[in-house]
């Protein structure tokens, strides 16, 4: 039996390998370079092209490009009413947002952005998505909206949640910040709930180093989202509430940020949409390998998938069976990394963070997300590990749970 470096063995590798990485090439270098040769960095003509772009993709009517998906879903919760403007409605009241705990803390932030409330829904024991039928549960009158998470890549179950939305009244977020280029039923993420975010951070499967964007089919919301991404201002004469005082005027309409992205951004991510069919297929190629070797072993848990999801993994959860194995998570997450493995894990339930405890929320609200964390690490995916790579991930897995299975 191989013994654990962190027994004293020798590591699978001699160099270390990260849980994320982006992938630059010279297209995107030179579609950066471009934009800095040229008289617009940022509201220029390559912001148009990604709105484009996006849309080509995803099939949605109208994409607004931001500066990173924390703004995405901030902006779409303000154009879902979650909160207004005193001045807008004085008589509107902070609503309630349902999400999960198993997400970035944005997905729950945006929320209280609009001094909403976030009411968490526990998850699917084995999709990890947000659970439609706990989400259900949570429903009160003062639920605006469902901002529901496609963890890490999959699709959530979007026709049961947008049946929920249909029959309560409520607007359907989908934060899709890890599954561009996923299909739900053949569908695109994007062109599916009623405003959907991405992001375009580093570790996401295309990059702009930062961005994101807000899609929907709804032009009401396309216009406000348009407002809310640059400080609730418009030169738009059919929108401003007194005449025109000449080619420099504009008017603010309602209180807003600057959630702009730059042209800088926007050409790195179109030259990185370039790719995202070759991105995708690689990726979809490294779960199915680790699916087939982590399948046979007994000590761990695979994410299962739903049929109607194609999708394209930000992230690969490795989930232990802690009653299996003579160490827990945190020994087997340092085990991986004196193996030269460096894992991430995905994510602490956002309610447990002390803003959160703060705030006045407990733990035990979601038994099976909390008990998830417990259990997972988010293993090494990404375009361009090599084939040695992910046997040197798969190598590592099978030495720690040989070595210490009960």
């Amino acid at each position: 039996m191989d013994i654990p470096a962190i027994e004293g063995g020798a590591p699978v590798r001699d160099t270390k390998i990260f849980y994320g990485h982006q992938y630059i090439d010279e297209a995107d270098v030179e579609a950066v370079c471009r934009v800095l040769r040229s008289e617009a960095l940022t509201c220029g003509p390559m912001i148009t092209e990604l709105e484009k772009r996006l849309c080509a993709l995803t099939g949605a009517k109208y994409a607004v490009a931001c500066s990173n998906g924390t703004a995405a879903l901030h902006m779409a919760c303000q154009a879902a009413g979650v909160w207004q403007c005193a001045q807008d409605q004085p008589e509107d009241r902070p609503g309630e947002v349902i999400t999960t705990p198993i997400t970035f803390a944005a997905s729950a932030n945006c929320a209280l952005y609009c001094g909403a409330k976030p009411v968490f829904a526990d998850i699917c024991d084995h999709t990890y998505n947000l659970d439609p039928a706990e989400a259900e549960k949570k429903i009160t009158s003062a639920t605006k909206a469902i901002v529901v998470v496609d963890f890490t890549g999959q699709a959530a179950e979007l026709d049961r949640f947008r049946e929920l939305c249909t029959k309560h009244k409520l607007v359907l977020i989908e934060d899709a910040a890890h599954s561009i280029g996923t299909a739900y039923k053949g569908t695109m993420v994007g062109n599916i709930a009623d405003m959907t975010t991405f992001s375009f951070h580093p570790v996401k499967t295309v990059t702009g180093g930062e961005g994101g964007a807000v899609l929907t089919n709804n032009e009401e919301y396309y216009r406000k989202l348009l407002l809310y991404r640059t400080h609730g201002i418009t030169r738009d004469e059919t929108l401003m509430e007194h005449a025109s005082e000449g080619p420099w005027y504009y008017e603010q309409l309602t209180l807003a940020y600057n959630y702009r992205m730059t042209d800088i951004q926007a050409a790195l991510v179109c030259s990185q949409l370039d790719k995202l069919e070759q991105f995708g297929r690689r990726r979809k190629e490294i779960v199915k390998r680790y699916d087939e070797a982590f399948l046979q072993i007994p000590e761990l848990s695979v994410q299962k998938e739903i049929p109607e999801s194609d999708t394209v993994r930000h992230l690969y959860i490795l989930r232990i069976r802690p009653e299996k194995l003579k160490i827990d998570r945190k020994q087997f997450f340092a085990a991986m990394a004196a193996e030269n493995i460096q894992c991430n894990v995905h994510y602490i339930p956002v309610y447990r963070h002390p803003f959160y405890e703060h705030l006045g929320y407990r733990r035990g609200i979601c038994p099976k997300a909390e008990k998830l964390y417990e259990e997972i690490m988010s293993l090494p995916l990404y375009y361009s590990m090599t084939d040695q790579d992910v046997e040197d991930v798969i190598a590592a897995v099978r030495k720690i749970t040989a070595f210490y299975r009960k």
